[in-house]
């Protein structure tokens, strides 16, 4: 009985992290890109966010996205995601752009952030790749809210496919935003490892973009000391396929602390699957390492942690079961 209550529990609590917002307006911001604007049903106060908050989206498919929220955080009358309208992508972004109408109502999570400003910087470099601007974007209006000193460097392939023109044109007039575009000329062009080259004490540097961006801004600031570089994927990088050796090539035993079910992981199963298949729900949202929603701590075992948002600490005690996999023959999880 205790079992089914907690489950209970469990789907209360999921369903009271969501809630229903309409499409206020949909805009075009640039190329392939759109802003959509969500207001509470009832006119009232939408929940707080912070500066590098994301939400979920529930679209009409079943499919779950997570998009970063770019307006102010002080407001509290709307919320305001930019989708990139990818083709090559798992389709989550075609669905926003294809299925979504101004006056819809949609299912979305509260904001939650896993990349927030640090209290205590005293100058902040934010780094934009591409559509990586928006949880920038929101940072740069927070940094200017509370008077910190920042400058937010803003890549693009072209002036066409950069977003928030004329929203960022005060911040570009005044030296706070520079624009860096492929297509421009060599002068105009970021360099990373300039810019980064000497930490200086009291900055942080933020950065968010695809891929290739990513790995160039990790190798720049690579020098930086622990704790002043922060960052954000918008998109798991491409991992190479491995198959499962050594102790756990026949799978893991799962204990669950609460009850003491053992539930078998196997060899080409995730956690997340083999929890389902015994009746254990657990949220997922990206399954992909990115949002941490299916984040959970571990009392004994050793996992091989493939997310792409916990940090080392968090490691020592959490794992995704999206993605995590299993390095011991068992594993204690805190359920």
């Amino acid at each position: 009985m205790d079992t089914v209550l907690e489950r209970e529990e469990a789907v209360e609590d999921i369903e009271a992290a969501t809630l229903d917002v309409r499409v206020k307006q949909i805009r075009y911001e640039g190329k392939g890109i759109n802003s959509y604007e969500l207001t509470s049903l009832n006119g009232k106060a939408l929940p707080r966010f912070e500066a590098g908050s994301h939400i979920d989206i529930h679209l009409k498919n079943g499919a779950i996205r997570q998009y970063s929220l770019c307006n102010p955080p002080a407001e509290r009358n709307r919320y305001v995601i930019a989708v990139l309208k990818d083709e090559n992508g798992r389709g989550g972004s075609r669905a926003v752009h294809e299925s979504i109408s101004a006056g819809d109502i949609v299912t979305i999570s509260k904001p939650r952030n896993h990349f927030e400003l640090a209290e205590d910087a005293k100058q902040v470099i934010l780094i934009a790749g591409g559509i990586g601007v928006t949880p920038l974007k929101a940072m740069a209006h927070e940094l200017e809210e509370r008077g910190v000193d920042f400058v937010m460097h803003y890549c693009a392939r072209s002036a066409e496919a950069a977003a928030f023109g004329p929203e960022l044109e005060r911040m570009q007039r005044t030296g706070q935003l520079r624009y860096h575009f492929d297509d421009g000329e060599g002068a105009n062009q970021l360099d990373l490892r300039a810019l980064l080259s000497k930490p200086t004490p009291g900055t942080h540097v933020y950065y968010c973009g695809p891929g290739g961006f990513m790995a160039a801004c990790a190798d720049a600031a690579s020098h930086w000391p622990k704790g002043t570089v922060h960052f954000e994927h918008f998109k798991a990088p491409e991992q190479p396929k491995r198959e499962p050796t050594g102790t756990v090539q026949d799978g893991c035993d799962v204990t669950i602390a609460s009850t003491g079910l053992v539930v078998h992981v196997g060899p080409n199963q995730n956690f997340s699957e083999a929890l389902s298949e015994a009746g254990i729900e657990v949220p997922t949202s990206c399954c992909a390492g990115l949002c941490a929603t299916c984040k959970v701590r571990y009392l004994e075992g050793e996992v091989e942690h493939n997310d792409f948002i916990l940090d080392d600490d968090d490691r020592k005690e959490f794992l995704t079961i999206c993605v995590s996999r299993p390095v011991s023959k068992t594993l204690v999880l805190d359920l």
